[in-house]
Parts: structure tokens; sequence; C-alpha cells
């Protein structure tokens, strides 16, 4: 199929999916963690509760046409939302122009999954098992239709990706006496091996770390010293150095 459409097709498609997608993961990332189903209720204003209309729910635009309040009560709609739904495009739209193609759906499909667990981990420090697990049968899946890496080396970074994390987290606990890093950290880096390969692990590693510091170093000079108890979501790192790498 994609042999007898334009390239322009993939990027245009996958950037308006990407930008659906994006307000869905928006949605999930308030209300799973909540407690509240991600799928179930009418979207509605967090202030007023009113049910939003069908205009107000389109990406990007509803935000800015409402201005990003509430036509009703004048609430803030939480930027989060229209950030995230740029997000979406910006992963859909890289990956059409990367790779035009069905490869490119699957890294696509990837980034919005990597999306989806940086901003509940980011909201929650919480990365959902269920999610991670989708990521892994899509980086298998790509494996097993040929898609580059080849599969040997997916399952390699898979082992390598998981192993690392868990015994620098095994290590600290011992060292320290208490838990360093989160259980949910090594399975997303295990995930993020089997989709681009062992080879890729230390340069996803690298630019999350690199992350980390520009982050807390923006603290710093917002006048916000941070603290040895502070926490950082890696899993929000790692998901968007992993992408990323593969864009790059």
């Amino acid at each position: 199929m994609s042999a007898t459409l334009p390239p322009s097709f993939w990027p245009i498609l996958l950037g308006v999916l990407g930008a659906v997608f994006g307000s869905f993961i928006a949605t999930v990332a308030i209300r799973w963690p909540e407690g509240r189903s991600a799928l179930g209720g009418r979207s509605a204003c967090d202030g007023c509760g009113r049910g939003l209309a069908w205009f107000e729910l389109v990406p990007v635009v509803g935000f800015v046409a409402l201005r990003g309040r509430c036509r009703t009560c004048g609430a803030r709609i939480a930027r989060g939302h229209v950030v995230t739904e740029v997000l979406g495009a910006g992963i859909g739209l890289a990956a059409g122009l990367v790779a035009p193609g069905w490869e490119g759906v699957a890294g696509a499909a990837c980034g919005w999954l990597l999306l989806a667990l940086g901003a509940i981990d980011l909201a929650a420090f919480w990365l959902p098992d269920v999610l991670t697990g989708a990521l892994a049968v899509v980086a298998i899946g790509g494996g097993l239709a040929g898609v580059a890496p080849a599969l040997p080396d997916r399952l390699i970074g898979g082992v390598a990706g998981f192993g690392a994390l868990w015994m620098v987290a095994a290590a600290y606990r011992r060292m320290r006496g208490r838990i360093g890093l989160g259980g949910g950290d090594p399975k997303l880096f295990g995930a993020i091996g089997l989709w681009l390969g062992w080879r890729a692990l230390p340069m996803v590693l690298l630019v999350a770390a690199f992350a980390g510091v520009a982050v807390v170093a923006l603290m710093a000079i917002a006048g916000r010293r941070p603290a040895a108890t502070d926490r950082l979501p890696l899993g929000t790192l790692l998901a968007g150095a992993a992408y990323l790498c593969w864009a790059v």
C-alpha cells in the first residue's frame, strides 16, 4: 500500500491521528492515576462539570478557539491537554517523515505508547504494566515483521535493558537501605530495548541523563534548590529519549 501512496500522505495522516491520540492520552494521564476509568464517562469541564460539545474536543483547535478557558464558567483548561495533543501530533508527523509507510506507523505507535507512559509517570510517578507490555508487544511484532533492528538484537536489548536498571535498583537499595528506582523503570527500559535493540540503549540512557541534569539546572535557575529527597520521573525521561533516538 505504501508504494502507491505519496510520501507526504504518511506524515499528514499520522500527525492528525497523533493529535487525536494525544487528546485521549491527556485524559488517561489525568483519570487513570485517580482511579477513574480512562474510557468511560463523557468529557466535561473540570470546573463546572458541563459536558463538552464535539467542537470543543477537536485537538488543539478547540483549545485555541476557547482561548484556553471553559466557555461556560471561564475555568482555565489544563495546559497539559494541549501540550500532550501537540506532542502526539509531533510524534506522528516525525514518524511519517522519518519512515513513510508501515514502518513509520509502527514507530508512531511506539511513540504514542511512550507518550502515554511518560505523561502518567510525570503526573503520578507510575508506569502501568499494561502500557509497558503493549509497547513490548508492538516492538516484538515489528521485529517479527522484519522491521530493523533484527529480532535477535531486540531480544538482547529487552534482557539488557531490564537487567541493567534492575541491577542498579537492587544495588541502590542494598547500599542505601531504601528504594531509589521504581519497579516500572526497568520494565520500561527493557521494552525500549525490544523496540530499538541493544545497541541503542547506551545512547537512550545518556540522553535521559542529560535531560535530567537539564531539568535540575532549570529548577536551580528558577530559584528552587533541588533537595536530596526530590524525585525525577525517570520513565518520562527514558520515554522522551527513546523516541528522540529513534527519530534521529
